[in-house]
């Protein structure tokens, strides 16, 4: 810079002629905003999408038995399925055989996951936990729960402490193994701010690492709802409709006293097919109205809420 503040020749201010292009065409925007059609405002509600997809099955269904000439005997049509799922509903008491099931399975849900829970603290919280945790789900969590059902007929007799002793080992192992894993993916930061707050054992793991991990808590408690719900209607098929009287001698429950699986098992025998298939029908429906009315609703007040899972 020269001397006094005056900048030198290479420092003069380059003043651009002014230039209009005139060939530019008329900028177009789009549509900032329109009304959306009917078909568009219906097509974005949930449940409209999924009960369009269950009529379209159910016109399939009863479509394939027209077209196809299906003999009765082989394959219920979902007319006939429906009639015979009314008339059971109504006059052979099949809301009774539904909480028969359910009240099992409850009894068996609550206490696995009570087991998992004391199996996945052991696992956090020492190493004896750690190595006990995996490997026996390394060991049991491949075999299948309806496999120890005749060894549990033999220990517990034909009741309901072995449909539940069947049940523990499909709900244990899948929702111990979701929770530990979810446990381990906790980022390191959140753990520093529990140590930080000198939160330690049960207190660390309720406060900390039981919401960031609760995403696989919740799929946990899923697999092994419907894990749980699929072996009790197989073991209900094997002896569902059989019970150890006070005497001990192993008397026959009566048709309201057994739970889906024997309910389906006894009209297969009686070559009842519409209630065979009503049967199966009511097996997809409960496990439908869990799903929705409960798992969905916890999911929606948590993860969603939270921000940790997209709607």
């Amino acid at each position: 810079m020269a001397e006094g503040g005056a900048a030198g020749p290479a420092a003069a201010v380059i003043i651009r002629s002014e230039y209009e292009h005139k060939s530019l065409g008329k900028a177009g925007t789009g549509e900032v905003q329109r009304r959306l059609s009917w078909f568009e405002r219906l097509s974005n509600i949930d449940s409209v999408r999924k009960y369009t997809v269950l009529v379209g099955v159910l016109v399939i269904w009863e479509l394939y038995t027209i077209v196809a000439d299906v003999p009765p005997l082989m394959f219920s049509s979902f007319s006939d399925t429906a009639a015979a799922l009314v008339n059971a509903l109504v006059n052979e008491g099949l809301l009774q055989n539904i909480w028969n099931s359910i009240s099992t399975l409850f009894k068996g849900y609550v206490i696995g996951i009570g087991i998992a829970v004391v199996l996945v603290t052991l696992g956090v919280t020492t190493r004896f936990g750690t190595d006990l945790l995996t490997t026996l789900t390394a060991m049991l969590n491949p075999l299948p729960a309806i496999a120890l059902l005749p060894m549990a007929m033999i220990w517990f007799g034909l009741g309901e402490a072995a449909i539940i002793f069947t049940l523990l080992h499909s709900i244990i192992w899948p929702v111990a193994l979701n929770m530990h894993t979810g446990f381990l993916g906790v980022s390191e930061t959140q753990r520093m701010v529990g140590r930080n707050y000198g939160l330690k054992n049960i207190r660390y793991i309720v406060k900390i690492l039981m919401p960031a991990a609760f995403p696989s808590i919740l799929t946990g408690l899923r697999i092994g709802w419907a894990y749980a719900w699929r072996t009790l209607i197989a073991a209900e098929l094997v002896f569902g409709g059989q019970v150890m009287d006070t005497s001990g001698q192993m008397g026959a429950k009566g048709s309201n006293a057994g739970g889906l699986g024997w309910i389906i098992f006894q009209n297969q025998m009686d070559l009842r097919i519409p209630y065979v298939f009503a049967g199966l029908l009511s097996v997809i429906l409960v496990g439908v109205l869990i799903e929705n009315l409960i798992f969905r609703t916890i999911e929606e007040r948590t993860v969603r809420k939270w921000g940790m899972q997209k709607a």
